[in-house]
């Protein structure tokens, strides 16, 4: 349950930092948003805590426009969209976790 809601912590900062993205995508000078957290919560899973993880956040050094701006649209849809997926693959393995403990509690 922990990995699983450490999971859910990286992929929700990972949500926010791409609608922050592209509600940015016109604004000069802004670099894109960045947010890592699976390295950290596989050390961590490997010590046996998965929540000593951490979600750490960047700046993307990707090659800017005319503006400065650095985010790509069509990177943060596919971003937002694997995202997407893997917080519904999330929340299902906490939906099944929980349907376990309520039939070990049911007795049947």
């Amino acid at each position: 349950m922990d990995a699983i809601h450490a999971s859910l912590r990286g992929l929700a900062a990972r949500q926010r930092a791409a609608a922050d993205n592209v509600s940015n995508l016109e604004t000069p000078r802004y670099l894109a948003n960045r947010v890592s957290f699976e390295d950290s919560l596989r050390d961590a899973l490997r010590t046996g805590d998965p929540m000593k993880s951490e979600v750490s956040t960047r700046r993307s050094m990707a090659a800017t426009g005319v503006n400065g701006n650095n985010v790509n649209l069509d990177e943060e849809t596919l971003g937002m969209i694997d995202t997407n997926l893997r917080y519904q693959l999330m929340v299902e393995a906490m939906n099944a976790k929980f349907r376990i403990l309520r039939t070990s509690i049911k007795g049947a």
